[in-house]
């Protein structure tokens, strides 16, 4: 199975599936002299694990993390960082009367067909508990930037079509506190409660709703990024659109500028720098020094409890109700994901900027 493997200089591969023993990451390239401890990791994993909100599932997960290689005396070595997170809730009882049944949304067919044979426990490398290897990853990466004053935050800014009001310009501390003190990771306290209304009313239906992150860059110098193939912007939506939740990505103002002027859209320049920012931080793929600005929309959970017509691996029609434990909405749990991803993305770039020039 290939495509578990992402970047260059900074390389992650990720390993593992929903319901086995474990799963984890292997990061090859990541500098020596880096500080990074259990505890560096922890925290991001801890942001992504089930809180008590309406929006999350039961499974409980500690999700923790063990640094098996790479690491001595509490900095990296220059040598493979490998990661393991065990599964300890893992019960696939109820994935039984499913297993030769394609579940609508999700990757089963897609999975069968591509390999003859999928493991049905949970979705196995499709489900997002694979995305806790990532976010893994994605903290040593966070690290990895933070001594280049890079700094990555995403949050809730739609849930089922409740938006937040009050928009972030750059992400300040006073920002993220607020990001970080509800359980739907929403800086807008009147919209996060709105929402919470929604999910509740939601999971009583059996149903499940979507929603769209924003993630911010501050700190990110000019001149990252190639000039044709792999330019910034497409590596960014590469690296978010390569979360299974998520449909669309947007930089900047985004599918905004479609239905605008050149004037309209251009970022004039002065004496100070940029008058304004709507290529969100990147020109030609190319970051500008401002801050990149993107946007991933993602689709409501696949797994509902309400009724569904689908077919089993022998082409026969099926009704299904799934049962188990889901999540109503991924955008809470996503959101450090988006993180890891953006934060993969810098660090392999970063990495290769320095060697183009002194």
């Amino acid at each position: 199975m290939g495509g578990n493997t992402t970047g260059s200089a900074f390389r992650v591969t990720t390993w593992g599936e929903s319901h086995g023993p474990a799963l984890g990451a292997v990061i090859d390239g990541c500098p020596a002299g880096l500080e990074l401890a259990e505890e560096d990791i922890q925290q991001a994993l801890d942001r992504r694990r089930p809180s008590t909100g309406v929006a999350s599932t039961t499974r409980a997960e500690e999700d923790t993390v063990e640094i098996l290689s790479g690491v001595f005396e509490g900095r990296t070595t220059g040598t493979p960082v490998s990661l393991m997170i065990r599964n300890q809730d893992a019960r696939f009882a109820s994935y039984e009367a499913l297993k030769d049944v394609f579940r609508p949304g999700q990757g089963d067919y897609t999975y069968f067909r591509k390999y003859g044979l999928r493991d049905w426990r949970g979705g196995g490398r499709a489900s997002g508990r694979e995305t806790a290897a990532r976010v893994a990853a994605g903290a040593v990466a966070g690290k990895l930037i933070a001594t280049a004053g890079m700094k990555v935050l995403a949050y809730t800014k739609n849930i089922g079509g409740i938006e937040i009001g009050n928009m972030c310009v750059s992400p300040s501390e006073e920002w993220i506190k607020k990001v970080r003190e509800n359980s739907l990771h929403c800086p807008d306290e009147k919209a996060a409660a709105v929402m919470e209304r929604k999910l509740a009313a939601v999971r009583e239906e059996g149903d499940t709703l979507g929603g769209v992150v924003e993630i911010i860059v501050s700190g990110c110098p000019a001149g990252l990024g190639e000039p044709v193939f792999e330019k910034m912007d497409a590596a960014l939506a590469c690296a978010l659109m390569g979360i299974g939740t998520v449909k669309a990505v947007e930089t900047g103002d985004g599918i905004d500028v479609a239905f605008k002027k050149g004037s309209e859209v251009n970022d004039q320049m002065n004496e100070k720098g940029f008058m304004k920012n709507s290529a969100g931080g990147i020109l030609a793929g190319i970051t500008t020094g401002e801050d990149i600005i993107l946007r991933a929309w993602c689709k409501p959970i696949p797994s509902i409890a309400c009724g569904q017509q689908t077919v089993d691996i022998q082409g026969r029609n099926r009704s299904i109700q799934i049962q188990g434990r889901h999540d109503v909405c991924v955008i809470p749990r996503i959101v450090p994901v988006c993180e890891a991803m953006v934060s993969l993305v810098l660090a392999d770039h970063w990495l290769r900027q320095k060697a183009v020039r002194l």
